[in-house]
């Protein structure tokens, strides 16, 4: 089975050896996966054929949205707009190559795909019928286009929904994984290892490091590839291992010994991809330049105490109230059971640290019996894990923890937002003795203190709830700040829906 995989994915036994002639074990889970799948699916789902397969399956689905709009038109329609419906396919398809949506992309978010089609299916759509009213204008296309364009942006989001299910489980599976070096064996080349090897679904697998100089394996403990070679060999190496992928993370080599390289893996159409300096600076916001041939990029920060802001606190306020509206019968059925099943208040308050390092009251329903005497102290949590969860004696009530497993218990801090003390989406707030106690042991962690706190955040919709890595939490809660915008706002509400039923609650 080993032999199989790694003939399919162009690697052999021997090129995965290390230069010591000891072999690198190949992990490859569910190989039964392998074997059902096929040579074909295999076909289908490499580097190639994956965009033959999203191009098939994008014509295929507007054509048959188009007979959908055509043939299933009411008859006040009529035949107006039956030659422009058609222009769909093509338009649709030269903007979804302009747009990047067949691009090998290492993520792609379902919801971020959504907004793509939607966007190019409208332009197309539009421009059909300004290009209609130019050059005919006793044409009518607009309702057979509206039609046209319902039923392709449908069935282009439900094709791309179930393309991304079968990919992403492929890629977990080891089946549709891309061999990847990394040129760099530090810190920063070890920790994209160790995130690409825990998002599998993402598709690029780890085959080894290039690195001239590479530090101590017990200096640099997250790295588990082997050091393949020095980058001078770099393009030799990518060969012989059959690597689809090349990360420059930082290394030892100049520049300028890199760039011929660079130019040698593109013309063998290796992807490579750049860790850039100062990345924890780096915004999506970049402003492109040149001064001359020399390219500069400007950082442009958002500032959390300007307009952008006041708009999305303000924003916060409406729909927290627009939310306690609409579930108030919810809440109050909650109260209300609490209060039936177990003697003590409704509400759990809980001092948590908030904008600017403010204390404040963080408001939860009571999901615990009440102890039969006063705690001392609080349990720490272990080294470089976040508090959370349930902590000492587990006095969860069967109601608790089912409000806790769907996260209703989170709901009374609506009111914390109405107040103005959280926010909608930011960084979770910790408690004062934690919030100390790791600003003292932790790089960053007080730069989530810039704004303010959220019932929901960034990190919480990519898995890190509850007890999970705290030095990953502040690299995804400043992360979110410093690319800010409302529409990451609503992606993030959006995803804690499913969130919130993937993983347990805090």
């Amino acid at each position: 089975m080993a032999l199989l995989l790694c003939s399919r994915a162009g690697i052999s036994l021997q090129q995965l050896k290390t230069p010591n002639s000891r072999p690198t074990t190949l992990h490859v889970p569910f190989p039964a996966l392998g074997d059902t799948f096929g040579s074909a699916g295999w076909r289908l789902l490499s580097k190639g054929g994956w965009l033959w397969t999203r191009l098939g399956t994008d014509t295929l689905l507007l054509l048959a949205a188009i007979l959908a709009a055509r043939f299933g038109a009411p008859s006040d329609v009529g035949n107006h707009g039956e030659v422009a419906v058609w222009l769909l396919l093509p338009g649709v398809l030269v903007l979804f190559a302009l747009r990047g949506l067949y691009s090998n992309a290492i993520e792609s978010r379902t919801i971020d795909t959504a907004g793509r089609i939607m966007s190019v299916t409208s332009l197309a759509s539009i421009s059909i019928i300004a290009a209609a009213a130019l050059f005919d204008t006793q044409a009518e296309p607009a309702p057979m286009l509206a039609r046209g364009w319902l039923f392709a942006t449908v069935y282009l989001i439900g094709g791309r929904i179930l393309l991304n299910a079968i990919m992403g489980r492929a890629r977990a599976a080891g089946i549709a994984a891309r061999p990847t070096l990394i040129v760099g064996a530090g810190e920063v080349g070890a920790e994209m290892e160790r995130r690409l090897r825990e998002q599998p679904a993402l598709g690029l697998r780890v085959v080894g490091y290039v690195d001239g100089d590479p530090p101590p394996a017990e200096k640099v403990p997250k790295r588990t590839a082997p050091v393949v070679g020095p980058p001078s060999d770099l393009v030799q190496i990518a060969n012989e291992m059959g690597a689809e992928h090349v990360i420059l993370a930082f290394s030892s080599e100049p520049d300028r010994g890199l760039v011929p390289l660079v130019r040698q893996l593109e013309a063998n159409r290796i992807d490579v991809s750049l860790v850039p300096r100062m990345f924890e600076s780096l915004t999506k916001r970049l402003r492109f330049e040149a001064v001359g041939t020399l390219p500069l990029v400007g950082i442009r920060s958002v500032d959390p105490q300007g307009w952008q802001f006041a708009v999305k606190h303000l924003l916060d306020r409406v729909l927290a109230a627009l939310a306690v509206f609409i579930l108030f019968p919810l809440l109050a059925l909650t109260a209300l059971a609490i209060k039936l099943e177990s003697p003590g208040p409704v509400l759990f308050r809980q001092r948590r640290v908030g904008r600017d390092g403010r204390a404040f009251d963080m408001l939860k329903f009571r999901s615990m019996a009440m102890p039969a005497t006063t705690l001392d102290g609080t349990p720490e949590p272990a080294p470089g894990v976040a508090p959370g969860g349930v902590e000492g004696e587990d006095r969860r009530t069967p109601l608790g923890r089912f409000l806790r497993k769907i996260s209703i218990d989170e709901l009374p801090q609506l009111f914390n937002v109405l107040k103005g003390d959280m926010s909608l989406v930011g960084p979770r707030p910790e408690r004062p003795e934690f919030a100390a106690l790791f600003a003292e042991t932790l790089p960053r962690y007080d730069d989530r203190h810039r704004v303010k706190s959220g019932i929901t955040g960034w990190a919480q919709v990519n898995g890190l709830r509850g007890r999970t890595s705290l030095a990953d939490r502040i690299d995804w809660d400043n992360y979110y700040i410093q690319n800010w915008s409302l529409g990451l706002d609503a992606k993030i509400l959006l995803l804690t829906f499913n969130a919130v039923f993937r993983a347990p609650g805090e």
